[in-house]
């Protein structure tokens, strides 16, 4: 039984490096991304558990490990920026508040399925057109939910973090520890 990553993102394979699971695969779910469930934490889940069955079904013997995350402000999913304009916008309503950050993780293994999902709070501090148009420039934000990322240039708009860090980054690394010994019963 090997363990697959079913995602792309750099960031979390580094994650799960930190966990000191370096022998794994990565297999990125292809598809669309969408939920309609009726809270942030349920939509990750959703779209988390959608790119972990889509591995699964190819690989049903393997461990596989997916994950959603998207940040939210006034209740309202902030995604991947389509553009400069767009990275430009979501800062500047990022910039002197709090939002959350949700990820879904669902892993399977041998038809059993766990998803959860985890919550964190961060706060930006008051940014300037110009701090954010350099920001922008480093292309850092165009590629990430909420158009920032706090493990990299990004560090410098955050204010504060209530929660797990990991979470901000796009794998909550404690919450997806236990539900591998849940599932795996380490």
């Amino acid at each position: 039984m090997k363990i697959i990553l079913a995602s792309k993102s750099p960031r979390r394979r580094e994650i799960l490096n930190n966990m000191g699971i370096t022998d794994f695969a990565v297999i990125p779910a292809e598809g669309e991304e969408a939920a309609s469930a009726p809270t942030p934490g349920k939509t990750v889940e959703q779209i988390a558990q959608g790119k972990a069955l889509a591995v699964a079904s190819s690989h049903p013997d393997d461990v596989v490990i997916a994950a959603d995350t998207l940040v939210y402000l006034d209740g309202e999913p902030l995604g991947k920026p389509k553009d400069a304009e767009d990275a430009f916008n979501m800062l500047s309503r990022l910039s002197g508040r709090e939002h959350e950050v949700y990820t879904g993780v669902c892993v399977t293994a041998k038809g059993r399925i766990i998803t959860e999902h985890e919550r964190t709070t961060v706060r930006f501090r008051p940014l300037s057109d110009k701090e954010i148009a350099d920001y922008i420039a480093t292309g850092e934000p165009l590629d990430k939910a909420g158009a920032y990322g706090a493990q990299g240039r990004g560090c410098l708009l955050v204010e504060g973090i209530t929660g797990d860090f990991f979470n901000v980054m796009g794998l909550p690394a404690c919450r997806l520890h236990l539900m591998l010994k849940k599932l795996l019963g380490e």
